[in-house]
């Protein structure tokens, strides 16, 4: 059985990447006013966080059609018998649900899809995984029990600058913890039950960084092989920076440096930063 894996744009994975691995996409829109773009198709970061800057009015964001995807699912069905998807988390965007109506919709191509409750590169670390499993000809479910096996120690943590993305987009839940001073505090925010929602009130975006790289040291231990990532919303030097520090003091830590791009960016805000990690072996 020959099986692909596709994902969507907000797994962040570098076109290059994609190509190599033989990762296929579907792109999720960013909308500035009256004009639509692909992400990572029609618009880069770069020039996202530049039209941010720009335009008064925050862009919004929509999820693929279903059209998209099922017209996606038909070209795959061409070359391949088989299709793991892997999509953000079902909590914040109905990507993971539209896929799984297009599954149902097209008959010549066996469709399992994964949620990963979580968006960016940990959403990534689960597709370049599937990828390199369906490229040694492991089974669909086989693919889906190792995705299973990896979300057990799947870890990610993150704090935005500015809340108020996040509370307009209605993608924070639990916000009622922090009545009254919200807009005014760094809280360290996380995934549970596919939702974000804060784990602990930070005062300053310093503090959230450094609670951060705390949960990270008190959660890897020096056996074992891990995977991080550090991701950054236009703030490349700070990402470096952290990088190098678990580097120096977790030589079985791989890390990487990802980012927050336009979808994703618009309910974050520029400055938000994150880091994700799992236990490889």
């Amino acid at each position: 059985m020959k099986t692909a894996v596709l994902t969507d744009s907000t797994a962040y994975i570098p076109k290059k990447t994609r190509q190599t691995k033989q990762i296929h996409m579907v792109p999720l829109n960013v909308v500035f006013g009256e004009e639509s773009y692909q992400e990572e198709i029609d618009i880069n970061t770069d020039d996202f966080y530049d039209m941010v800057k720009e335009n008064e009015e925050l862009p919004k964001t929509s999820q693929p059609s279903i059209g998209l995807m099922t017209e996606k699912l038909e070209e795959l069905a061409k070359d391949y018998d088989a299709v793991v998807a892997i999509h953000l988390s079902s909590g914040i965007s109905g990507t993971y649900q539209g896929m799984v109506t297009a599954g149902e919709m097209v008959e010549e191509i066996d469709v399992h899809v994964f949620d990963s409750e979580m968006s960016c590169l940990m959403q990534g670390f689960y597709v370049l995984e599937a990828s390199e499993l369906a490229a040694n000809g492991a089974l669909p479910e086989q693919i889906i029990a190792r995705l299973d096996e990896m979300k057990q120690s799947m870890n990610a943590y993150f704090m935005a600058d500015d809340l108020s993305h996040l509370q307009r987009g209605g993608r924070l839940n639990g916000a009622q913890a922090f009545v009254g001073s919200l807009l005014q505090v760094k809280p360290v925010l996380h995934f549970v039950d596919t939702k974000i929602v804060p784990f602990e009130k930070i005062r300053t975006r310093k503090k959230a960084l450094k609670r951060i790289l705390t949960l990270f040291e008190d959660s890897v231990t020096q056996e074992g092989q891990y995977k991080a990532s550090v991701i950054h919303a236009n703030r490349r030097e700070d990402a470096d920076q952290i990088k190098q520090e678990i580097e120096s003091q977790f030589p079985n830590v791989e890390v990487t440096v990802s980012y927050f791009g336009p979808v994703i960016g618009t309910h974050l805000g520029e400055g938000a930063m994150g880091l994700g990690w799992y236990r490889q072996s």
